[in-house]
């Protein structure tokens, strides 16, 4: 059986998906881009801002799981422009302190809303 995991402090879903989905002791976050919560509208900056900002409604959505950021197994993260790894990694870094979960990191030719970085997870209760 799955459950829906839904909060008002991430940004609602731009299409036809869930924020995260729960099936057993994993809970599967759909990818965040960097809209914040509220307005619908992606964060200023540049790829600091947006990474901190989809790092935030990850946060969100674990919270509304009842998970923190040590719960997250895997992560994928898809970047329009691979020059941005390293900026992405030192924002990323300060998320996952302690033993940080496996990762893919890909370049991908472009993300919704014109996004520079999106990224989803795996959490495990």
């Amino acid at each position: 059986m799955k459950k829906v995991i839904f909060t008002q402090e991430a940004p609602a879903a731009i299409g036809p998906y869930s924020q995260a989905i729960e099936a057993g002791n994993l809970v599967f976050i759909s990818g965040q881009v960097p809209l914040v919560p509220g307005t619908g509208k992606l964060v200023d900056g540049g790829i600091t801002e947006q990474t901190h900002q989809v790092l935030k409604n990850i946060g969100a959505v674990l919270q509304g799981a009842g998970l923190t950021y040590d719960h997250v197994v895997k992560t994928t993260c898809y970047l329009t422009d691979m020059d941005d790894f390293k900026a992405m990694n030192v924002v990323y870094a300060t998320y996952f302190t302690e033993n940080p979960p496996a990762r893919a990191a890909l370049q991908v030719c472009k993300l919704p809303v014109g996004a520079m970085v999106e990224i989803e997870a795996i959490a495990m209760r």
